[in-house]
């Protein structure tokens, strides 16, 4: 058969039924359980970035036009932190974790022991098609999988290149990538998977669930949703909207599950937040922000539509109060701020992932807690605030994802922090040990000799055992000793 034939190869559910056979034998075989093969497909991984970062970064600019210090930084560097810390604390996470026993089982041990789950499917999606292929692929590997790779179609330059680059620097038995659209995936789907990790959107997250729910299969399921940045007055707005900014349009254009959806702020504090974005976003950007080659292009004409579908919805067409200009041929509009737009239009009723920042206003900021867990419960939520009481109450009163007071997605960044969503954003984590801990089973232990063979767990039961199991389940001495003496 000739290359060009097998890459035309159908890859259909008896394909995938065959791939996961060969992976399940794989593991069965126990080659990805030890810390050797584990350090060395990290270790493989951070090469591979190293040797490929140009192929990593032209490939990210073909499929989103993303800026080289994007893909650098958010890409390839924090998938390289990610595997360094992964070599770095292996050992420890790999370590047996010492659990209490009671008096009910004395004299005895116990341990909790972290054991791989064994054959895992990853399907990444297309906003960070570097990192979100192959972060999860870190905790996997780490925790001793055998898995699939399934990259996005809609980034076909970084599937691509994922096909290619992953077999010649990983191991190639235990770690398979599947390229294609709805039917490879499906394809995949179909079969069962002792652990499913999904990042995208909520419509393909509940075809993904329901998928697993017929085998029983744990997910991971990485979503998004609006979330909501509130800024108090009284702060500094300069840095505010800084980090507004690029926590916006400094990532992948609002492409982002993290990204911030729309801003709360009030009256007072709403016409000098926008001038001072306005102010910033030319400094970073220019004049002609369609221009600049610090931000990404939309992905898809069919992205493009969606979001000029929602600036044009009369009830914010008017509402416009910087940019709105778009450039279809090249997929790019620029950034742009609405200005107290109603709540119940289009850009407030869906998830934006793209450059349009609608802001609400409200009366005082505390109404923020109520506009915002009206909705679904959000990725990551936001607050710019010096007064500690509106932190706390923050914290307290909007469940998210993650929050991050006076910053945007920081919290990402930090690896001792689980990453996930709550709700419609998602359920499980990942990042640091969490990535581990998501691919792993938490397997309990108990160690017990043959001395302290108690006969009063034995039938004939008598009124004197039940009192004495009824103490010794407390595991309270005091008891014990009243039931030994009669006296309970």
């Amino acid at each position: 058969m000739s290359t060009e034939e097998e890459n035309q190869t159908v890859f259909d559910v008896a394909a995938a039924s065959m791939l996961t056979k060969e992976l399940r034998d794989v593991f069965a075989s126990g080659k990805t359980r030890s810390y050797e093969w584990r350090i060395s497909q990290l270790k493989s991984m951070i090469k591979m970035c190293e040797e490929h970062e140009e192929d990593i970064v032209d490939a990210l600019h073909q499929d989103l036009s993303k800026p080289k210090l994007e893909s650098i930084v958010y890409e390839i560097t924090m998938l390289k932190n990610s595997c360094a810390l992964a070599i770095k604390e292996l050992k420890q996470w790999m370590m047996p974790e010492k659990a209490k026993t009671s008096l009910l089982t004395f004299p005895s041990s116990a341990e909790i022991v972290s054991e791989p789950l064994g054959v895992v499917l990853i399907i990444s999606a297309w906003n960070y098609p570097f990192l979100l292929s192959l972060d999860p692929l870190v905790g996997a590997i780490s925790a001793g999988n055998t898995m699939v790779l399934k990259p996005s179609e809609l980034s076909p330059a970084t599937s691509s290149l994922l096909a290619k680059l992953l077999p010649e620097y990983l191991d190639v038995s235990s770690i398979k990538v599947v390229e294609g659209a709805v039917s490879e995936t499906s394809a995949l789907l179909e079969q069962k998977w002792d652990k499913i990790f999904y990042t995208g959107n909520g419509r393909v997250g509940r075809i993904v669930m329901a998928a697993a729910a017929k085998h029983l299969t744990p997910v991971v399921l990485e979503l998004g949703g609006k979330s909501p940045v509130v800024v108090d007055s009284g702060i500094d707005l300069q840095i505010a909207t800084r980090r507004i900014i690029i926590g916006k349009w400094g990532c992948n254009n609002g492409q982002a599950c993290i990204s911030p959806d729309y801003i709360i702020t009030t009256k007072d504090c709403a016409d000098k937040l926008v001038d001072s974005l306005k102010k910033e976003l030319e400094t970073f950007y220019g004049e002609n922000p369609l221009e600049s080659k610090d931000i990404s292009r939309i992905v898809s004409s069919n992205h493009f539509s969606r979001l000029t579908k929602l600036l044009d919805d009369d009830k914010v067409s008017g509402k416009i109060v910087y940019g709105g200009e778009r450039d279809e041929a090249n997929l790019k509009i620029a950034p742009t701020i609405l200005l107290d737009v109603p709540r119940d239009s289009l850009i407030m009723k869906e998830e934006i992932f793209g450059p349009l920042l609608p802001i609400l206003i409200v009366s005082k900021i505390e109404d923020s807690w109520d506009v915002i867990n009206s909705g679904t419960k959000p990725l990551a939520a936001y607050l710019f605030t010096n007064n500690k009481k509106l932190k706390e109450q923050f914290v307290m009163s909007v469940s998210a994802g993650g929050v991050t007071i006076n910053d945007i997605a920081m919290h990402l960044a930090i690896h001792t922090l689980p990453f996930g969503g709550v709700g419609e954003s998602g359920t499980g984590s990942y990042h640091g040990i969490f990535s581990f801990d998501a691919f792993s089973h938490k397997k309990a232990v108990l160690y017990r000799s043959f001395m302290g063979d108690a006969a009063l767990r034995y039938p004939p039961y008598t009124l004197g055992k039940i009192r004495l199991m009824k103490a010794l389940m407390t595991s309270n001495l005091w008891t014990i000793l009243r039931a030994l003496l009669g006296l309970s």
